[in-house]
């Protein structure tokens, strides 16, 4: 889902030797405030270039008054220690996130409008490439920002300017929580032929599992119709106050990345990479 290969290829020799220095990020939890930049990394010039996903284009640009409301996803394992947009190495437990068009590197106050945490994260990478959602977090973000067991949440997003050499980080103090709006579902779905019936139960526990989430419900009876059209690997957890269909699960994450694509190639665009440990 990232294109750090196809931006990287513009890069020079000289301006990868400069990003490996920021593979060790500085900053991070604890902080209390924005951070304060005084000398800023280059925007890599490479990042800024028009790009193509999916038969869509997007223009990155400078965005000084950049601020939306949106959905979150999160990343992890999958990417863990891979090379970003920016030739900086994705590393998961930090502060850092993908967005489709804003500066790289950059800085950006995330607020979870579910309870009010607030982080800053530093953008180094492009994506998500999900209609509806606006930033990718890494999975410390996400954690930090309560997200890791839904695996998206509805945020607000605000560009703070470049971000410094190293780093960038930092968790704030929390907001007043807003009244908690409504779960996000999966697209409508077509009635399918009559299915064994599928239990609700808890389903996601165990270190090292992964699981692909197709949808979300508030009813019990769409949650087990999805799961029967999903197959044998398909349950339905009850966990959480709602019925999650849950397919899975796998121990190696690119397996349970390709049964996401496969999830998403039979209508459930949303389906999210989830990680039960």
């Amino acid at each position: 889902m990232r294109v750090g290969q196809w931006v990287r290829s513009g890069l020079t020799l000289g301006l990868f030797s400069l990003l490996a220095a920021c593979s060790t990020f500085s900053g991070g939890r604890g902080g209390g405030a924005v951070p304060v930049v005084k000398d800023p990394a280059p925007i890599v010039s490479g990042t800024m270039r028009p790009y193509q996903v999916r038969g869509r284009w997007y223009t990155p640009k400078e965005q000084p008054n950049y601020e939306e409301v949106g959905l979150a996803s999160w990343y992890g394992d999958a990417f863990n220690g891979r090379p970003t947009s920016t030739g900086e190495r994705f590393d998961m437990s930090q502060l850092t996130a993908a967005h489709k068009t804003l500066p790289l590197p950059g800085l950006v106050e995330v607020t979870n409008l579910e309870n009010g945490r607030r982080i800053v994260v530093r953008v180094n990478d492009r994506g998500p490439f999900v209609d509806g959602r606006i930033i990718d977090l890494s999975r410390g973000a996400a954690q930090e920002l309560d997200m890791l067991r839904q695996g998206v949440g509805r945020v607000r997003v605000r560009y703070l300017g470049r971000a410094p050499r190293l780093g960038g980080g930092a968790v704030l103090r929390a907001e007043a929580a807003p009244p908690p709006a409504q779960s996000t579902t999966a697209r409508p779905y077509q009635p399918a032929p009559q299915t064994a019936p599928v239990e609700a139960t808890a389903v996601v526990s165990g270190s090292g599992s992964y699981w692909v989430q197709a949808g979300s419900f508030s009813d019990q009876g769409a949650a087990r119709r999805i799961a029967g059209r999903l197959g044998a690997r398909a349950t339905v957890d009850a966990s959480g106050g709602g019925y999650r269909v849950l397919v899975g699960p796998w121990i190696d994450a690119n397996a349970a990345e390709t049964a996401r694509q496969a999830v998403v190639a039979r209508g459930y665009a949303d389906a999210l990479l989830i990680s039960g440990g």
